[in-house]
């Protein structure tokens, strides 16, 4: 994959590379209407796929939050076309590299040494490279390490880059402005904390060591001393990413007990700590062929509120939510409906919110369930499909769902996602869940 030698930083030099895809985007739509006046029967696929190339060639010669916003928008796959969701998956552990001189720059900038003084090898090829950093390979007293190294320019860039970057989102996604400006204030503060290295260290150790004893889940040592405000060192982890390890086609066992770690993973932090790891993406695990499931990167971490919290997860309470004065408590308390709106509306919102629930939660209410069932999940896709093209919500003035809902629900798609790769089919009831609590 080719180098980059160099990123652009400043606003300005930022800004007029999105200005530039912006007039290749509105070249792509002539392009596209003028075939299909030759052709009627064109679709939109060859526009999906020229912008998706466009845009996704920009924002990872970018890097930082510009193409960290790519990656979640392709973890959502009900909400993108397909063309998008393919090429924005390759922000999550595929994105050009930094140059050499580059990384070199970092260390010495940040540790006061090269890398060849400080570890006894260093591979200067980064052996992945995703939205805000890349990592290297390395040796020290005969262990191998991962080095992960924050591209420059990320963490000055959070705010200015999700301005330029919004536009591009509320096309894309067809979200209306008074949705992203709720939602953006909260993806910005989690984009400011991925790039405190320093705190995703103390996270990554603390939420290792909570979660050490949940079988089959596998965390690296972490070495303070060889990291700075850009730089984590940490222990390699064996495996391979989801893609490749289903290529292996792995025994139904195997992939069972990986996906019975994965939610117990989530579940025990949620329910117990009331903080979870939430950048479920396929990047952040490395799977193996013993069952075991290598997890890393706590760089995202979303803190639960008491309040949302419990009433975020009365909504799995079947009995609670046949009460309709209750439910609609609820429902307001999680801003799904407001104060504001008319009864018609609140009944309208309710109904829809109601089959949602029932469907996403579905999982929490049966003991076991077959994550490989194919039609729950198309069942899913084409309920959120129908919503999409509601002109009652795309019209809608207000937000629907608590900014904190942006990230736990993120969760448990990306969680769903991985889930329904594997076909798993595990313990999810209630009784799990406190099993999980006492131990």
């Amino acid at each position: 994959m080719k180098e980059q030698s160099n990123i652009p930083t400043s606003k300005v030099e930022r800004a007029g590379r999105f200005v530039t895809t912006g007039l290749k985007v509105g070249s792509n739509y002539i392009k596209h209407y003028t075939r299909k006046l030759m052709d009627p029967s064109t679709t939109k696929e060859a526009l999906h796929q020229d912008n998706a190339a466009d845009i996704y060639d920009t924002l990872s010669n970018l890097k930082g939050s510009a193409l960290k916003v790519a990656q979640m928008l392709s973890m959502d796959k009900g909400m993108l076309p397909k063309a998008y969701t393919e090429k924005f998956a390759m922000s999550q552990y595929s994105a050009p590299p930094l140059s050499g001189p580059l990384v070199v720059n970092t260390f010495v900038k940040t540790l006061g040494k090269s890398p060849t003084q400080l570890y006894d090898t260093f591979e200067m090829q980064a052996a992945n490279a995703a939205s805000i950093g890349q990592v290297h390979k390395a040796t020290k007293a005969g262990k191998t390490l991962a080095v992960k190294i924050q591209y420059p320019g990320v963490a000055n860039s959070v705010k200015s880059d999700l301005r330029i970057v919004k536009p591009f989102a509320i096309r894309i996604v067809g979200m209306n402005e008074v949705d992203m400006d709720k939602y953006f204030d909260e993806i910005e503060s989690k984009l400011l904390e991925e790039t405190d290295y320093k705190l995703e260290l103390r996270r990554s150790m603390d939420l290792s060591a909570a979660c050490a004893h949940i079988p089959n889940l596998r965390f690296p040592g972490y070495y303070p001393d060889m990291s700075s405000e850009r730089i984590i060192t940490m222990d390699w982890l064996e495996g391979k990413h989801l893609k490749e390890f289903l290529q292996t086609d792995p025994s139904r066992e195997v992939r069972n007990k990986i996906g019975q770690a994965l939610w117990d993973f989530y579940q025990f932090q949620v329910h117990s700590l009331k903080q979870v790891h939430a950048d479920p993406h396929p990047g952040n695990f490395l799977m193996r062929p013993d069952g075991t499931v290598g997890i890393f990167d706590f760089g995202c971490v979303k803190e639960v509120p008491l309040d949302f919290y419990e009433n975020y997860f009365l909504l799995v309470d079947k009995e609670v939510l046949k009460d309709e004065k209750r439910r609609h408590e609820i429902y307001t308390n999680l801003e799904m409906i407001h104060p504001t709106d008319t009864p018609k509306e609140v009944e309208f919102f309710s109904g829809l919110f109601q089959h949602m629930i029932d469907l996403l939660t579905l999982p929490f209410t049966v003991d076991t369930f077959d994550f490989g069932n194919e039609t729950y999940f198309n069942e899913i896709y084409a309920y959120m499909d129908e919503l999409y093209n509601m002109k009652e919500i795309r019209d809608s003035k207000v937000a629907r769902g608590s900014r904190h809902s942006l990230y736990i629900n993120r969760t448990y798609f990306g969680l769903y996602s991985i889930l329904s790769e594997l076909k798993a089919n595990i313990i999810t009831g209630n009784n799990r869940i406190k099993e999980l609590a006492k131990s």
